[in-house]
């Protein structure tokens, strides 16, 4: 879901009281208010994001605050990297996650992090691409309620599909997962899956 500015923060405010979650309402709420360019781009903002739905050519609708703000917290890295024209490999506990089929699930609602290798060189390619979904996302480290990446710039990596997604290897993925005590649970689950060859 994309962030709303402020303006369009307003101006939801503005049809939900006025109107409540089941009255329509059409863009001449604004006239008088703003501009006509300006009240384009409010709607345009607002129905994006999916705080209101159009109901006819000319007819809008509040979408309830309870859906909206749930879905602020919604995963979907996963699935919007797929769209990526670049390498990628999950690394690190993500890795981990991945290969133990998500038994071992790292990530909530509240603090939600990805680690991700790319090649250095595509550094300005990853950036564009994770602010252009509104996915918050750091260099090396860094963190920020709900969902974010950890991009991980190197020279080279290797990597292989794995539901769906690009991940580390095996091999490594369980060197990562024994190197912590924490991981003891998504390491076994690993080494009776896949055995103890590729380790």
């Amino acid at each position: 879901m994309n962030e709303v500015p402020q303006y369009g923060l307003r101006a939801y405010a503005l049809f939900l009281t006025k109107h409540g979650p089941r009255e329509e309402f059409k863009q001449s709420d604004l006239d008088w208010i703003v501009s006509t360019s300006m009240k384009k781009k409010i709607f345009s903002v607002l129905t994006r994001a999916g705080w209101i739905t159009k109901v006819s050519r000319m007819s809008y609708r509040c979408v309830k605050p309870e859906q909206i703000f749930s879905g602020l917290l919604d995963f979907r890295v996963p699935k919007v990297i797929k769209e990526a024209k670049k390498p990628y490999v999950f690394t690190g506990l993500s890795a981990v996650e991945v290969w133990s089929d998500y038994v071992y699930v790292l990530r909530g609602k509240e603090k939600s992090p990805y680690y991700v290798k790319i090649l250095k060189r595509d550094m300005r390619y990853w950036k564009q691409f994770f602010n252009a979904h509104r996915i918050p996302n750091y260099v090396g480290s860094g963190a920020t309620i709900g969902e974010f990446v950890i991009l991980i710039p190197v020279s080279r990596f290797a990597g292989e599909e794995k539901n769906g997604v690009m991940v580390e290897s095996l091999r490594e993925t369980q060197k990562i997962a024994k190197e912590n005590k924490l991981y003891a649970y998504p390491c076994n689950y690993i080494r009776k899956k896949y055995g103890t060859a590729a380790a």
